[in-house]
C-alpha cells in the first residue's frame, strides 16, 4: 500500500499538469475562443499541449527524484563506496516537449567524481538532449540540411536544438552503424536447402569536398572552375562517393514464365516471400568490404555450400567484374542474375529511336523484344536491332547500338 506522504508528492507532482489541463479547457471554452476558425484551434491545442507534456514529464521525474531512496552501496570508478550523499542535485535535459529538470541525488568523496544512480536508472544522454528528441533530429537530418532540421525540430517540438550540436548528435547516431549491422548477422547455418539470394548495388552520394575518396578529392581539386557555363542536369562531377548497399536472404524455388513476369498471364500461385533478410549498406567502407561481408554471411549460413547461391546485379560493368573477382574465392558454381529492369531501360531507349516517344507503337516494339530476351534470344534481338538501324540517323543510332552492345555482351 502507498504510504500516505508518497501519494501527498504524486498529487504536488502533477500540480501544474492539473493546472495547465484547466487553462487549457478554459481557453477552449471562453467565450472570447468561440468564434475561432479550425486552424486557429489546432494551434491552440498544439501550443499549449506540449507546454502540458512537458509538464506531465516533468511531475514524473519529479516523483522519481521524490521517492528516491538513500544508498549506501553507490561505488566509484575506482571502487571505492561514495558515503557523502547530497540531495536534489539538478540536471537539465532537453526533450521532444521542452526542458525538464531531473532532481536525483548524488554521491561523492573528496577527489572522486560523483555518481547519479538515477541517471542510470533513468538512462539519460551524456549530453542535455533526450533520446526521443535525438532520434527526430537524426530522422531530420536523413531527409533535409542541417539548417532546415533545426528549424523543423523548433516548429513541430516543443525541444530546440542549436546547429551545431544537431551536427554533433548525428555524427554520434551514425556511429552505431557497424554494430548494429554486425548484430543482425545469423548465428550459424540454416537447415535449409532453398535458394540463397544475394543482391549488390550502388548508388553516387554526393558529398562535402573533404569527405570524398582520396582520388575524387583530388580530382576535385584539381578542376578548373567552369566560368561562365552551368552543369547539366543531374550532373556532379567529382562530387560524389560510392554507396554500396548488399542483401542476403532465403527462397523458395519458384518458375516463372516470359508472360508472368512481363503481366500478360497471372501468376497461379503466390510468390514465395523472402525469409531471413539481412541488408546493409556503406557510403564510408570500400565497395570490396561490403560484398565480402555479404559473403561471409552467406558462409554462416551455408557452410558446406550445399544451396544453390544466386547474386542479383544491375549489369554496371565495374561492379560485376568485382564480384566476380570475389565470389569465385567463395564458391565457383554461382548463378548470377541480371536484373530485367535494368535491361528494360536500355530496351525502352532504343525503341524512341525507331518509334514516337510514348506510343503504342513503341509499347508493342518494347514488349515483343522483352519476350524475346525473357525466352534466351538477346543475341538475335540485338543482331536485328542492328540491321533496322542502319538507315537510321547518327544520333538514333547511338541509342540502337547501346542496346545492342548491353545485350550481346551480357
Amino acid at each position: 500500500m502507498t504510504p500516505a506522504y508518497q501519494i501527498e508528492r504524486i498529487c504536488e507532482a502533477f500540480d501544474a499538469s492539473c493546472e495547465q489541463f484547466e487553462s487549457m479547457l478554459g481557453k477552449l471554452s471562453s467565450e472570447e475562443n468561440m468564434e475561432m476558425e479550425h486552424g486557429q484551434v489546432e494551434t491552440l491545442i498544439m501550443r499549449m499541449g506540449m507546454e502540458l507534456k512537458r509538464r506531465l514529464l516533468q511531475g514524473h521525474f519529479d516523483i522519481r527524484g521524490a521517492v528516491e531512496p538513500k544508498r549506501d552501496d553507490v561505488a566509484g570508478p575506482d571502487g571505492r563506496i561514495l558515503t557523502h550523499c547530497r540531495t536534489d542535485c539538478e540536471e537539465k535535459l532537453m526533450s521532444l516537449f521542452g526542458q525538464v529538470t531531473v532532481r536525483r541525488k548524488g554521491y561523492s568523496l573528496p577527489g572522486v567524481s560523483s555518481q547519479f544512480p538515477l541517471n542510470a536508472a533513468l538512462n539519460l544522454p551524456p549530453d542535455k538532449y533526450s533520446h526521443g528528441l535525438r532520434r527526430r533530429v537524426a530522422e531530420e537530418v536523413a531527409n533535409s540540411s542541417f539548417d532546415q532540421t533545426v528549424e523543423s525540430i523548433q516548429n513541430t517540438t516543443g525541444g530546440k536544438v542549436p546547429k551545431r550540436q544537431t551536427e554533433e548528435i548525428a555524427v554520434s547516431v551514425a556511429q552505431d552503424f557497424d554494430s548494429f549491422y554486425s548484430g543482425r548477422q545469423t548465428n550459424g547455418p540454416e537447415q535449409a536447402s532453398n535458394i540463397l539470394a544475394m543482391s549488390v548495388d550502388q548508388k553516387g552520394v554526393v558529398m562535402r569536398k573533404e569527405d570524398l575518396r582520396p582520388a575524387t578529392r583530388k580530382a576535385a581539386e584539381e578542376a578548373n572552375e567552369r566560368c561562365g557555363s552551368r552543369l547539366s542536369p543531374g550532373e556532379k562531377p567529382n562530387r560524389k562517393r560510392m554507396a554500396t548497399v548488399a542483401a542476403v536472404y532465403s527462397v523458395e524455388s519458384h518458375k516463372r514464365t516470359p508472360e508472368m513476369i512481363m503481366g500478360v498471364k497471372p501468376q497461379k500461385t503466390d510468390r514465395p516471400r523472402a525469409e531471413n533478410k539481412r541488408v546493409w549498406a556503406s557510403v564510408e567502407k570500400e565497395p570490396e568490404e561490403v560484398i565480402k561481408a555479404m559473403l561471409d554471411e552467406a558462409i554462416r549460413r551455408d557452410p558446406d555450400r550445399k544451396r544453390p547461391w544466386v547474386v542479383l546485379l544491375d549489369g554496371a560493368e565495374k561492379q560485376l567484374d568485382l564480384v566476380l573477382s570475389i565470389i569465385f574465392g567463395y564458391r565457383s558454381d554461382v548463378t548470377i542474375i541480371l536484373d530485367f529492369i535494368h535491361v528494360l531501360e536500355y530496351v525502352w531507349k532504343a525503341a524512341y529511336s525507331f518509334c514516337a516517344v510514348g506510343s503504342k507503337e513503341a509499347e508493342e516494339w518494347v514488349a515483343e523484344r522483352a519476350f524475346k530476351i525473357l525466352r534466351g534470344e538477346a543475341q538475335s534481338v540485338a543482331a536485328q536491332m542492328r540491321r533496322s538501324a542502319i538507315e537510321l540517323g547518327k544520333e538514333k543510332q547511338k541509342a540502337v547500338e547501346k542496346c545492342a552492345d548491353y545485350l550481346e555482351k551480357y
